[in-house]
């Protein structure tokens, strides 16, 4: 059974600050049933952001490095964001989906093996290691990171995945993930040419959809032109019974 759902496809980078932001406006909504669930595909400028088990010694950033610095509520350790890599933040209300984070988690690895799959890129899951790697041939190297949080079985956060940029801040600015002396690698290196996050978002919205059996549609506004924030905010607003 497929449910209806929206996809919000952010061409422009979007500061972390203001990308949480519109996801808590968006999880109340879905919370509430104001809208469906909702996946939003976007890139950040640089950040380092700082999960709930992150510790002061995963940190050595240079001090001319030009990186906002974010603690954030997801699970996990720290990780960067920067344009060239794709960042899928699925809002979806858990219990369409079954109650349970261990199935959420996995199903999210399953979205990302079928978005690099058409690729020609052959990532997996690896026991005891979080996100996903590409380990043909060895040694195994990262291409993805995930990290969620969930309130009332309606989910934020989720992956960010490795397209085109690159990876040395994940080894020179942090102990990314907590994972000392690890490879990260994107999908252009592994495919050996260049590749933007545009290639890559219909291979992730196709993966999305068929992973969590969703229809999705771009989320309309007041004047049915696509996503802009101000409209968005604010039909948001009028449907919790904001002004």
């Amino acid at each position: 059974m497929r449910h209806p759902a929206y996809v919000v496809d952010l061409r422009e980078p979007v500061p972390y600050l203001e990308a949480w932001e519109l996801q808590r406006s968006l999880a109340g909504a879905v919370s509430q049933g104001a809208i469906p669930d909702t996946v939003m595909l976007l890139e950040h400028p640089p950040v380092i952001t700082l999960g709930r088990r992150a510790e002061p010694g995963e940190l050595h950033v240079p001090e001319d490095a030009e990186v906002e610095i974010v603690e954030t509520d997801r699970g996990g350790k720290s990780t960067y964001h920067g344009p060239g890599q794709l960042v899928c933040y699925p809002i979806l209300d858990l219990t369409r989906h079954g109650q349970d984070v261990k199935k959420y988690c996995r199903d999210l690895e399953l979205a990302l093996i079928a978005t690099l799959a058409p690729l020609g890129i052959d990532a997996t899951a690896i026991e005891g290691l979080t996100g996903l790697w590409v380990n043909d041939p060895a040694p195994p190297r990262k291409i993805a990171s995930i990290g969620v949080h969930i309130h009332k079985w309606v989910t934020t956060h989720g992956y960010a995945l490795n397209v085109d940029l690159d990876p040395a801040p994940f080894t020179d600015w942090i102990t990314a993930c907590g994972l000392d002396g690890a490879a990260f690698t994107t999908a252009a290196r592994e495919v050996g040419h260049a590749l933007t996050v545009d290639e890559v978002r219909p291979l992730a919205t196709a993966a999305l959809a068929e992973t969590f059996g969703l229809d999705l549609e771009p989320l309309p506004t007041e004047d049915g032109h696509g996503l802009w924030e101000q409209p968005i905010h604010a039909q948001l607003a009028t449907a919790r019974g904001g002004t």
